[in-house]
């Protein structure tokens, strides 16, 4: 456990950054409604986003969408709590990239669980080009998965236990 430690502080630091994020737009900025930081290229956005990563599905308005939603994400947060235990300590690597999807998982399920929805608050546009809106939750999954196709397609000839 105590080789572990590193990465749950990882995780509890990373929900910690995307929920205080999430509470100081929910109290700052009304929902529905964005703060220009950039003009022409970033706001600050109130989104309330009941779908999935980058508002997939947030048009549905069904419950029963929400509850596939929520079994999914918890399935997968199984899954990656699994992978995790059963990643070697040597393969530190594979672990920081797991700690990622895990924090941004956990992140956004908390909102689910607890709000009903997901505060989704940077707003990238260039023009009406707007990339979906997103959160620190987001981003932690992004770049997790990023770094788990890169261990994958790039690392196969190490102990990577994903990998092999």
């Amino acid at each position: 456990m105590r080789k572990n430690l590193p990465y749950l502080l990882l995780v509890v630091a990373l929900i910690t950054a995307d929920q205080i994020t999430k509470y100081l737009i929910l109290k700052s900025i009304p929902a529905g409604s964005n703060r220009t930081i950039i003009p022409g290229f970033f706001n600050l956005s109130h989104v309330q986003n009941r779908g999935a990563i980058l508002g997939f599905f947030s048009r549905s308005g069904s419950s029963g969408v929400f509850l596939i939603l929520t079994l999914a994400s918890l399935l997968a947060l199984c899954l990656v709590v699994y992978y995790f235990l059963k990643t070697p300590h040597s393969e530190w690597m594979l672990k920081a990239t797991l700690s990622l999807i895990l924090a941004g998982a956990l992140g956004n399920q908390l909102d689910r669980v607890f709000r009903g929805y997901v505060i989704d608050f940077l707003d990238f546009y260039i023009g009406r080009s707007h990339w979906p809106s997103f959160n620190v939750a987001d981003s932690c999954i992004s770049v997790g998965a990023g770094l788990l196709i890169y261990l994958f397609f790039f690392k196969r000839g190490s102990t990577c236990t994903l990998c092999s």
